[in-house]
């Protein structure tokens, strides 16, 4: 196309804007053009200048390493909008001390809240209080069942029954028959339960010869492996051992490898990016884990309660779903060989170059 029949096509466009929105859209249209401009120079931080915002996430295991690139993700974000965070709550999900760090937010006066719901109803009061306050509330990690009556104003984390669904197909392509350990740190916690119950109606939908039973492990690694351990030790004709929860799937990698279990055609799989879950995946003695990206967690969580704050509650907010995606032998090795923050066992700020195809 030459000059001018582009000149023309300009005009033609202006003229439709000016008679259907007017000369207000047609400014809008030329600050976007701007803007188009521009944007590589930008500022750091996308927002004019505004206080401080004090962000507190409510967690129900803070020192628990799955939250490492959580807890970059929300430096990372606060830093880019310019706000300060707090991470507080309980080191064993004690549901209480999860309550009582809500309550003390709240008469803190925070500007927002993040909190992860693992109890069903005990977060109902606190959240209704910190709305009534003028305190947005938002979920991440663990969300309230739709009929809970908790009013949080939007998710972010992962669709936990469907990544159960899946890690229960995946168990049936593996094992096909027999008998199955489903293990899940803290029964009933509304992070993990989900996804127990939406591997065991996997298998069940299989309508293939595969029995499960469900066993808690606890809440930390030194109660998870030894159970784990014992229950291997009393049936040792199990076919598959797989969990929900990020310890007790190291620690069934653990177990595996000492008995050597994946020699004698012995399954094993479950959740999240710990680094003795990969290395027993890149090993051959797990199949698989699922990674739920809990950078995004922290990342997303805090852009949404900034982006309310900055709007006046006028933008979002929205669920977010971070993902699913299956980490085995075949995708393992980049996890391995690539130490960086978005998967917590790197505090460097880095760009990670990209290499060979994109995964699905």
């Amino acid at each position: 196309m030459d000059e001018d029949k582009k000149t023309e096509g300009l005009l033609n466009v202006k003229r439709r804007m000016m008679v259907q929105g007017g000369p207000a859209l047609l400014a809008a249209a030329a600050g976007m053009a701007a803007m188009t401009k521009t944007a590589q120079a930008a500022d750091p931080s996308p927002l004019p200048k505004h206080k401080r915002w004090k962000l507190v996430f409510v967690n129900h295991v803070t020192t628990n390493p799955f939250f490492v690139p959580t807890q970059y993700g929300i430096h990372d974000a606060c830093a880019f909008f310019g706000c300060d965070y707090q991470w507080t709550g309980s080191e064993t999900a004690v549901v209480g001390e999860m309550v009582n760090a809500m309550d003390a937010a709240i008469a803190g006066k925070a500007d927002a809240i993040a909190i992860a719901i693992v109890d069903p109803k005990a977060f109902n009061a606190p959240t209704a209080a910190a709305l009534k306050a003028g305190i947005p509330v938002f979920s991440y990690n663990a969300d309230a069942p739709a009929n809970s009556g908790n009013e949080r104003l939007a998710y972010i984390g992962q669709d936990l029954y469907k990544s159960g669904y899946e890690m229960g197909q995946k168990v049936v392509e593996l094992v096909g028959s027999g008998h199955v350990a489903l293990f899940i740190a803290t029964p009933g916690q509304l992070n993990i339960q989900p996804r127990i119950d939406g591997a065991a109606a996997a298998i069940k939908a299989s309508g293939k010869p595969i029995t499960y039973e469900e066993i808690a492990t606890g809440a930390t690694i030194d109660e998870e492996l030894p159970k784990i351990k014992a229950y291997y030790l009393g049936h040792q004709d199990v076919k598959g051992m797989f969990a929900v929860d990020a310890g007790s799937t190291q620690s069934i990698g653990q177990v595996m490898k000492e008995f050597n279990l994946a020699a004698k055609g012995v399954h094993g799989g479950g959740f999240d990016l710990v680094p003795r879950t990969l290395q027993s995946i890149h090993e051959g003695v797990l199949d698989f884990t699922i990674d739920q990206q809990p950078y995004l967690q922290g990342f997303y969580t805090v852009m949404e309660m900034v982006m309310f704050l900055a709007s006046g509650g006028l933008v979002g907010p929205a669920n977010i779903n971070t993902g699913l995606k299956f980490v085995t032998k075949e995708t393992v090795d980049p996890y391995l060989n690539t130490a960086t923050r978005y998967e917590g066992n790197s505090s460097k700020p880095q760009i990670v170059p990209r290499s060979g195809p994109i995964a699905s």
